[in-house]
């Protein structure tokens, strides 16, 4: 619908990089799996059989289709001790649609333009986005829909710079005797802010606040 390229990572992105966790052959990631007969293949070399699937809800809401393999038979097997610590045969869990969204921001990150991104990434919006988390507690929108979405964050952007503005004046001034002769200036950028934003969101008549979401 739109077109908006995410380049994010997810949390076992790094260590999906790292050789111990490629040469872990114990990891449920790193299975042979036949596509055609839809079975993994355990170190061992025991097929694991789809067993059943299963949804899982999130408190969020959203829907997880989870697809169950297992073993025959564990008994005995030497590897056991590594592979497993279940007191049944071995037991796996697969969601294909989260393979398929590691896998495509697999491939952005990985690409030269998701390079560039990861390279600047610490330098740039790092810092704001664990002022914005950690500080701010700004985990979520409040409002649904694009329009909706750009106004509460930009609102959130504005009061975020004038903070950052007002401890920079307080910082320069603690470092001078006087206050500094920028003052009168720092009103006049503030209240522009609060002007251009005003402007921008009486002129979109979409953009109406709505309760904050639950």
């Amino acid at each position: 619908m739109y077109d908006i390229e995410a380049f994010v990572k997810y949390p076992l992105f790094h260590a999906e990089q790292k050789k111990k966790y490629k040469a872990n052959a114990f990891l449920a990631q790193n299975l042979y799996y036949n596509a055609e007969k839809d079975y993994f293949v355990c170190p061992m070399g025991q097929h694991m059989e789809n067993v059943g699937k299963s949804t899982r809800k999130s408190e969020s809401g959203y829907v997880s289709h989870i697809t169950h393999y297992q073993a025959k038979n564990c008994t005995g097997c030497p590897l056991r001790g590594l592979c497993h610590k279940a007191k049944e045969n071995r037991s796996i869990e697969i969601n294909y649609r989260l393979n398929q969204y590691r896998q495509k921001a697999r491939d952005l990150l990985t690409s030269e333009e998701g390079l560039l991104h990861r390279s600047r990434r610490p330098i740039e919006p790092e810092a704001v986005f664990g002022q914005t988390k950690a500080n701010k507690q700004y985990h979520r929108f409040r409002h649904f829909g694009v329009d909706k979405i750009k106004m509460d964050f930009a609102i959130f952007a504005i009061a975020f710079n004038i903070g950052k503005l007002y401890n920079k004046t307080q910082i320069t001034s603690k470092k001078q005797e006087n206050p500094p002769p920028g003052d009168k200036n720092t009103s006049g950028f503030v209240f522009m802010l609060l002007f251009i934003s005003k402007k921008t969101l009486t002129s979109n008549s979409s953009c109406q606040l709505l309760p904050c979401a639950a």
